[in-house]
């Protein structure tokens, strides 16, 4: 029996092989039409992303560059262009404080509004966590470039909603121009930042135009950061301590250690010129373990020169009271030293706000070593009352803003007896910073209830061996008498003799 294909024509079988292989280089047609369809959309999405910020669907600092140099090859730009910096203020702070979800639709909402008030030719690209540039095209910076800028700062001023949260914020921006501050976009990027830079350093939401002597500054910042790093890697240090008084019976009960920098010219740094710095740069941390060690290691003297059981308060930095591991090793340098109970550890509020790591965390570790805590330059920080509720810590220092002058300040007179009177209901003590005038301090005896103050008008930070020199010959004496204007302590007043500190 022959098979049934035998059976069709030669020509029915060519044919039905014909269809067979067409319909077959059909399919493989159609198979390779849908995966270059496919790579063109995966291709698409790649430039996607490689241009484009996913939370807010913004560019980013790429596409913002590619753009910037189209521009510049275009025939038809008509006008200069200007590079803005933007960056939000105390943004981590409110990521910290609400949640990750409030940040990312912040962000979302402040791009909302700053492409609200856009020219169709402008570009706002996200290029940080908390930071925004924006390209935009000028006639004439004075009448149509300022406006824009100052109204840009003005709308993230208002505050945003979110969650049934009413979050403030406001932004610091710097402005360059082209081709007047740079010829490429990475020389008109790093301008806008020095910009920035000074923004931040001037009132809070303010915007600042690029200037030459801001390239000075800039070379000049990273000349000392260039420093500093050196001064941290040999140590470049060393501790002055200012006492903290008794007003009422003129007794040294303490002192604050405070860092100096001996550079390498012989001169003695105070930390305002930076400390501020070494936390931005994060190596902060090997500076306050040199304090700690050096407080530590000075007890000894210190009591010889003005009595026992006196109290260290050393100064940790926000970022750093956050940080489980950082501060655990403090911890553990108190714990073997014997003395944490002679401490204090000396926070600002931002501390406690910024993030909660510190009041849940690293605040029940303190307590259990008997370390204290101080609440450091109240009132320039969130400048609330109302977290005095929330903050579990031992003493709040006031700072020197409030008591400058407080004599002829009747505004001062009324916000220090809000603060006294909230602290002491829950249970702080209350220190007066930056006392330096006799007057002063008859105001804080006469008018208030306070109790403990530092100042210059008692005395400087002196270094260790200041004091040390002079020991011997005014054994026993430890007071203060500053019943006079001028008269400061004087053992304190003895040891700094001829010597500076700021």
């Amino acid at each position: 029996m022959r098979p049934l294909g035998d059976e069709l024509p030669q020509g029915g079988r060519a044919a039905g092989t014909a269809q067979a292989e067409l319909a077959g280089l059909r399919l493989i047609v159609s198979e390779l039409r849908q995966k270059e369809a496919e790579s063109r959309r995966l291709n698409e999405l790649l430039q996607k992303r490689a241009y484009t910020d996913e939370l807010t669907g913004l560019p980013n600092r790429a596409r913002l560059q590619e753009h910037f140099e189209n521009v510049l090859r275009s025939a038809s730009r008509a006008h200069p262009l200007a590079l803005a910096c933007i960056q939000l203020q105390n943004f981590k702070h409110i990521k910290d404080y609400y949640t990750s979800a409030v940040g990312d639709e912040l962000l979302r909402r402040a791009a909302q509004r700053i492409s609200g008030i856009l020219r169709s030719r402008d570009m706002l690209a996200r290029t940080g966590e908390d930071e925004f540039a924006l390209l935009l095209e000028h006639g004439d910076a004075n009448v149509q470039l300022h406006p824009t800028v100052t109204s840009l700062a003005e709308q993230l001023r208002e505050p945003f909603h979110i969650d049934g949260f009413e979050i403030f914020t406001s932004a610091s921006i710097g402005v360059s121009l082209f081709p007047e501050h740079g010829a490429s976009f990475e020389e008109l990027r790093r301008n806008a930042e020095s910009a920035l830079y000074r923004a931040q350093s001037s009132a809070v939401g303010t915007a600042v135009f690029f200037d030459s002597s801001m390239h000075q500054s800039r070379q000049a910042r990273m000349q000392l950061e260039q420093r500093l790093r050196l001064a941290i890697r040999d140590m470049q240090f060393r501790c002055a301590f200012q006492p903290k008084v008794d007003i009422r019976t003129r007794e040294v009960i303490g002192f604050e250690t405070l860092i100096r920098w001996c550079d390498d010219d012989g001169e003695i740094q105070s930390p305002q010129g930076f400390i501020n710095v070494a936390a931005e740069l994060g190596v902060i941390n090997p500076i306050t373990r040199f304090v700690l060690r050096e407080s530590i290691a000075s007890l000894g003297q210190l009591e010889e020169a003005f009595g026992p059981d006196k109290t260290i308060s050393i100064n940790v930095v926000a970022k750093q009271a956050g940080d489980l591991n950082f501060m655990r090793g403090l911890l553990d340098t108190l714990a073997q030293s014997g003395f944490a109970q002679r401490f204090i550890i000396e926070v600002t509020e931002d501390a406690f706000i910024a993030t909660r790591e510190f009041q849940t965390k690293i605040l029940p570790l303190l307590r259990e070593l008997g370390v204290r805590v101080s609440i450091d330059d109240f009132g320039t920080g969130y400048s609330s009352l109302s977290v005095l509720a929330d903050i579990t810590a031992d003493e709040i220092k006031i700072d020197r803003a409030f008591i400058t002058n407080i004599h002829q300040r009747p505004r001062s007179q009324s916000i220090l007896r809000a603060i006294e009177s909230v602290s002491q209901a829950v249970g702080m003590t209350v220190v007066a910073e930056g006392v330096e005038s006799f007057e002063e301090l008859a105001y804080l005896l006469a008018a208030t209830r306070i109790r403990y103050a530092q100042g210059y008008h008692f005395a400087k930070p002196f270094l260790l061996e200041d004091v040390v020199k002079t020991s011997g010959a005014q054994a026993g004496e430890r007071s203060i008498e500053p019943a006079r204007p001028g008269v400061h302590t004087r053992r304190v007043a003895a040891a700094r003799s001829g010597t500076r500190f700021g």
